[in-house]
């Protein structure tokens, strides 16, 4: 899965029509709202978009024939890999009519290229766990967690005997964490994920 690193934008004119996409991080359906009333152009004969949240997902063909375009730019989305974004490709008509495959052509092509320009980061899939260290094996056992890439500590509660730590850890060092937790701390700590 992949998120955008910054905003990136395309244009291109298919038979007169211009066609600008531009592609933003969103990370919420109300963001992508917001998003979308700041980047509609409202000189254009439509502002067509898609959006993809996690599992969430919105399109809008706004005018054009049904399927025409919000779905094409949905598929670049997805085929992309992408998550957390919004694609808007806005078209200024230009006199000549290019028919229902042609706007899927257009509207799809259009975003398509937009996100293969664009500077893309991969995400990787974490889980969030827990774990109480007693005061003797805390500064030992940070030390070793945050050498492992990817991995954060979110939080630290301090208790009467330590420190509870709130951990985001990659799916693929879950194994890996739970043993190392487990031998610096002689057995005395075990991580507690929750699980999704």
């Amino acid at each position: 899965m992949f998120q955008l690193e910054h905003p990136a934008t395309f244009e291109q004119v298919v038979k007169n029509s211009r066609f600008a996409a531009i592609a933003l991080s969103v990370s919420s359906e109300q963001e992508a709202k917001t998003v979308l009333g700041e980047h509609a152009f409202a000189d254009a004969n439509h502002n067509c978009w898609a959006w993809r949240i996690g599992s969430a997902y919105r399109f809008s063909d706004d005018g054009e024939p049904s399927g025409t375009a919000g779905k094409p730019i949905l598929a670049a989305i997805y085929g992309q890999s992408l998550d957390q974004v919004l694609v808007i490709v806005t078209r200024w008509f230009g006199g000549i009519l290019l028919g229902s495959g042609g706007l899927v052509r257009a509207y799809g092509g259009t975003a398509a290229a937009c996100l293969r320009a664009a500077k893309l980061v991969e995400v990787k899939p974490t889980i969030e766990g827990i774990v109480g260290i007693e005061f003797s094996d805390l500064a030992r056992v940070k030390a070793r967690l945050l050498a492992i890439t990817d991995l954060g500590i979110f939080e630290e509660q301090f208790t009467a005997t330590g420190a509870d730590l709130v951990l985001r850890i990659p799916e693929a060092e879950i194994e890996t964490v739970s043993r190392l937790i487990s031998d610096l701390t002689s057995g005395r700590a075990e991580l507690k994920l929750d699980e999704p």
